[in-house]
């Protein structure tokens, strides 16, 4: 009988190393670059772009004439 070949191969193969995409030490001010970029995006997309109405319905036990009378009352009690 032959003797087979009992070499043990641990640690005697190559392993090929996959290159990163991104430098590991830039990825984080990277992404946080991004992340900034996207919120500012998202900042004047909503305060600039869009169109709003300028005022909503009153609630229904609303009295719209009692509040602005009284704020331009000259009657009303004027700071020295």
């Amino acid at each position: 009988m032959a003797k087979k070949n009992t070499e043990r191969k641990i640690g005697k193969t190559q392993i090929s190393e996959k290159k990163p995409l991104i430098d590991p030490r830039y990825k984080s001010p990277i992404y946080t670059a991004i992340f900034l970029f996207v919120c500012l995006v998202f900042f004047v997309y909503n305060n600039f772009l869009t169109t709003e109405q300028e005022h909503g319905p009153l609630p229904p036990y609303y009295k719209a004439a009692a509040a602005d009378s009284a704020a331009h009352d000259s009657t009303a009690v004027k700071p020295n």
